[in-house]
């Protein structure tokens, strides 16, 4: 996990160095720059040390010097590239990031297709700049223009100093700067295909443990949050059983339902388990901290990020890299709002979407609280191979009729690794189970009164505040960045969802 910045189509490399400074929580481990040798354009990377620590520096130069690379993130099917472009090429380090570089070379644009992973990377090619992000966008990217240059970089702070207009890289796209933008991948567009239960619990069980199990690569410590919830321990689990030691990690307000059931799960899987309590006077202290790193003030979103915060800083005193179970609610419909959709069409149709928009919703908070604390967060439900068999398991198995039990197939197939308590536990989302949202409640009620989030909604109509809370969130937003109207036009919104969803 790192943090990549750059300019193509002027040699202001200052402008890169500051983009590299304001991303420096992302890589705090080393930093590298390119120079385009004929004037096109400069690359910075700031580097979180995963995979060859000693010598995976980055940029990334080819054999004759004529390209580099610069990447965000892991390509998790490095090992099986390897053997085939050692044949043709010569690897200077045991980086994952180098091998993008030679399927570049091999392939040009159509390397993306030999990556299984989550990145964003960029590289330059003589004259040109090839740029991509991972098909889900788990890794973020952005880009502007100033003074006619193409800039980007991996969070919308970089580049707000410098461009009046910046927009999201498109998931599953890639830009050439000779060709424009191409999209290369879509949520599969599938229908339920039937068969027996135990043929599709057995292909979850297979699947979502290879999509873990490939996760575990790493050169450093790795664990996993364990709120012990289903997703979560599921996810603890099946790591725990290709590791010898498993670090796992817990927050959430004193006697709160999150805390008992991690501990419950860390029994029964024999986990190095480590926890934080969280307080009200710390939790609002931090808040403006939180939403500068989070790039946004969904009320949604910052409820989330505060639990997901604490843990990430919990994490980060002992390892570099952490499993979450970010995606089964999307996959395997565990939000509240789905049972209210009204037929397993339309249901299927939202749970697609729901994926789809990960990446500037929950995806967003999972990068942006880890690596504020310089850790790396990945997601083995987000697997594409888990999003395939997610379209195509009948929406009736996961929403189960007539108690309208979310997430049914998930449960009956892990339901011999974990205590019952778990498996059946009650749906609640991260700040409900932590107990953020009762801290809220009772920290926030002086923070901003109806009269004043009346007066302060009618100043800014546009962006459509919902409450007192989200009014206060977003005062926050608009003073801890010095230019915060570009980062706005960015900003994902938990409440655009259908009319029926809201």
């Amino acid at each position: 996990m790192c943090g990549i910045a750059g300019i193509w189509g002027s040699m202001d490399e200052t402008t890169v160095k500051r983009m590299m400074g304001l991303l420096s929580h992302r890589g705090p481990d080393a930093e590298g720059i390119y120079v385009s040798p004929g004037d096109e354009g400069v690359l910075g990377h700031r580097r979180l040390s995963i995979m060859d620590p000693e010598r995976g520096n980055q940029p990334i130069f080819s054999e004759d010097c004529s390209k580099a690379v610069i990447a965000n993130g892991e390509i998790y099917n490095f090992p099986s590239l390897l053997p085939d472009l050692s044949r043709s090429h010569s690897f200077m380090t045991a980086s994952d990031t180098e091998a993008i570089l030679h399927l570049y070379e091999d392939h040009g644009p159509s390397a993306v297709q030999y990556l299984d992973g989550m990145y964003a990377f960029a590289i330059a090619d003589d004259r040109n700049l090839f740029a991509v992000r991972d098909p889900i966008g788990i890794k973020p990217l952005y880009y502007g223009e100033k003074d006619g240059a193409f800039l980007f970089a991996s969070e919308l702070k970089a580049l707000a100093p410098y461009c009046n207009n910046i927009s999201e890289f498109p998931p599953g796209t890639f830009f050439h700067s000779k060709t424009g933008f191409t999209t290369f991948y879509h949520v599969p567009e599938v229908l339920p295909q039937r068969a027996p239960v135990k043929e599709y619990i057995q292909k979850l069980r297979e699947t979502l443990e290879q999509a873990v199990t490939k996760r575990l690569m790493s050169d450093v410590p790795l664990g996993a949050f364990l709120s012990g919830g289903l997703d979560s321990s599921i996810i603890a689990a099946l790591a725990r059983k290709h590791m010898d030691k498993l670090h796992t990690f817990s927050v959430g307000v004193k006697g709160s339902n999150d805390l008992e059931a991690a501990r419950l799960v860390s029994r029964k899987l024999d986990t190095i388990h480590h926890e934080y309590v969280l307080d009200a006077d710390e939790v609002k202290a931090k808040l403006p901290e939180i939403i500068y790193y989070l790039e946004s003030f969904d009320q949604d979103l910052v409820r989330s990020a505060i639990p997901c915060y604490f843990t990430s800083r919990l994490a980060a005193n002992h390892v570099k890299v952490i499993l979450t179970g970010e995606g089964a609610d999307e996959l395997f419909a565990g939000y509240t709002y789905y049972k209210a959709i009204p037929g397993l069409d339309s249901l299927h149709l939202e749970l697609r979407r729901s994926v789809a928009s990960l990446h500037n919703l929950n995806l967003q908070r999972v990068d942006r609280m880890t690596m504020a604390h310089s850790i790396e967060g990945r997601v083995p439900f987000l697997d594409l191979q888990m999003i395939l068999l997610g379209q195509l398991i009948p929406t009736e198995l996961k929403l189960f009729r007539p108690s309208m039990l979310e997430k049914w197939i998930l449960r009956k197939a892990f339901e011999d690794l974990l205590p019952a308590d778990i498996i059946w536990r009650e749906k609640e989302q991260f700040d409900e189970g932590s107990g953020t949202l009762e801290l809220l409640n009772k920290t926030l009620t002086t923070a901003m009164n109806k009269t004043e989030s009346i007066e302060y909604r009618s100043r800014y109509p546009g962006e459509k505040l919902r409450s007192s809370e989200e009014c206060y969130y977003h005062r926050l937003f608009m003073e801890v960045f010095e230019n915060p109207n570009p980062i706005l036009m960015s900003v994902g919104r938990w409440s655009h969802r259908p009319l029926w969803a809201a």
